[in-house]
């Protein structure tokens, strides 16, 4: 059953996204998060590639664009109120599903504890982005069970970092969204922080268009003008 969540629990406070590349987050999940921390929760991302390779230009420099591009999730998590971003500079356009990119996201999960972990639906039909499918997998992954069983990667133990468990697991842009959240309010605050990405936008006509009507898509037949939606994973905790 689809229904508008209120979304904003007190038993939650820490929210991480996991995303593949600088904007994936605010494309996908922008008003949200601007609710979330309007809301005071703890909100951090954590950015696998630099987008090192986002680029039409063929002479653009892929250290130079990613450095830019890191900037630019800098200033958009400014401005969105975001606690923290953590750059892991994995080489963009090259992730794949494997035990090294879920150690580096049971890591970061173990170090950070959320109670809710938001990331790329792997599972949605013609998902054509490998780096999406590939963060999407790993992170799902990593959730349940890697991070919870003290014994995958014991090094993590051994240095401190407990096991953790996520108490939800979010799909952005599922197929069969379960979770629609009313980000009317908070709107302006996305294409405010989607402005951050201006290699990305800047010389594009039309994007805000195109943002605002899938949030009208999303939002229809739910009482909302605007929304974000996702699926949600529930997990014993």
């Amino acid at each position: 059953m689809t229904h508008t969540h209120p979304f904003i629990s007190d038993e939650y406070q820490t929210y991480m996204l996991i995303v593949a590349h600088p904007d994936d987050s605010e494309f996908s999940a922008a008003g949200t998060v601007a609710r979330l921390t309007e809301a005071g929760k703890r909100v951090i991302v954590i950015q696998v590639t630099s987008g090192d390779k986002g680029s039409p230009n063929p002479h653009d420099i892929p250290a130079e664009l990613g450095k830019k591009r890191e900037g630019e999730m800098l200033e958009a998590a400014k401005r969105l109120g975001i606690d923290e971003v953590v750059f892991l500079r994995c080489p963009d356009g090259e992730l794949m599903p494997d035990i090294d990119l879920r150690e580096k996201f049971v890591r970061m999960i173990r170090t950070h504890q959320p109670d809710v972990v938001i990331t790329h639906d792997p599972f949605r039909p013609y998902a054509l982005h490998a780096d999406h499918r590939a963060v999407g997998l790993a992170t799902t992954d990593a959730v349940y069970p890697t991070a919870r069983d003290p014994l995958y990667f014991p090094e993590h133990y051994a240095s401190g970092l407990e096991p953790w468990k996520a108490a939800e697991l979010w799909f952005f842009n599922p197929e069969k969204p379960d979770l629609i959240v009313d980000i009317t309010d908070t709107f302006e605050q996305k294409l405010h922080a989607l402005r951050a990405h201006h290699s990305q936008v800047g010389h594009s006509t039309g994007w805000e268009d195109r943002v605002r009507n899938r949030a009208k898509e999303l939002a229809e037949g739910h009482g909302v003008e605007l929304a974000e939606a996702f699926k949600v994973i529930t997990m014993q905790r």
